[in-house]
């Protein structure tokens, strides 16, 4: 049996003293794609920043591919939530994404290797063309695109993005979870997402975060469940949302 690419096993982390995760188990197969979602700190970004490495639980295990975080690091693509890109910095496309190549570049400049890996970075995110386009004369929708784009040149095997649709309306949102279903053919893919209004259609399951975590499959989360679990109103998983080429979820 494969070993699952994310254990966490009996998982407690707190922010000096004050407790965001506890007693957390979850594992996660190859080629699976998991919504992470839940309130605001409840915990979802910290979870991503553990699997990572760039945080320690404060007690439980941690694997990533079965290793720590620190030796899967460069198995590991990450999108963050904000970006520290500086629009007003003369940056073209190709320059944002050659970044996610920093940790596999040894010799202090990028090759003509370093180039096709981004342009075919780019490729897969329907961005190829647009190397030399500034950055800043992106929509919203085309950056997101692009800073995916960075977190794949590292070719990894695991991709964690944090909140990738957020401030992009709803047909561009559509567009970039089809891209992803697409790189979920060949990478394990965990998103921290709070709008759930396309997820039926697109993962696989679903971790709901609340200093705890329970994993559903994406068909059994409904609006009443996940009013239980956060005793507030959010946005209903919709099962009824048409993709083109693929049919009305369900």
């Amino acid at each position: 049996m494969d070993t699952p690419v994310v254990e966490f096993e009996n998982v407690t982390f707190s922010y000096d003293g004050l407790p965001v995760l506890r007693d957390v188990n979850l594992s996660i197969e190859r080629h699976d794609f998991l919504a992470i979602v839940g309130p605001n700190a409840g915990g979802k970004t910290t979870m991503l920043k553990i699997m990572m490495g760039l945080l320690k639980p404060r007690s439980g295990k941690v694997r990533i591919f079965g290793a720590s975080p620190e030796k899967a690091r460069k198995h590991i693509g990450y999108m963050p939530q904000y970006t520290t890109l500086d629009l007003m910095f003369p940056v073209n496309v190709l320059d944002v994404v050659l970044m996610g190549r920093l940790g596999e570049n040894k010799i202090g400049f990028f090759g003509q290797k370093d180039k096709v890996i981004a342009r075919d970075s780019l490729k897969q995110v329907e961005m190829n063309g647009f190397d030399d386009r500034p950055f800043s004369d992106l929509s919203g929708g085309q950056r997101q695109r692009v800073l995916i784009a960075r977190a794949l040149a590292s070719n990894p095997e695991l991709l964690l993005l944090d909140e990738p649709t957020s401030n992009i309306d709803v047909a561009v949102e559509t567009e970039l979870f089809e891209i992803l279903h697409d790189l979920n053919k060949t990478k394990t893919i965990v998103l921290v997402t709070h709008d759930l209004g396309f997820v039926s259609c697109f993962v696989k399951h679903v971790a709901c975060v609340n200093r705890t975590v329970v994993v559903h499959p994406t068909s059994e989360i409904t609006g009443e469940l996940i009013s239980e679990i956060y005793g507030t109103d959010v946005h209903m998983v919709r099962h009824d949302h048409s993709v083109p080429g693929r049919g009305p979820c369900g």
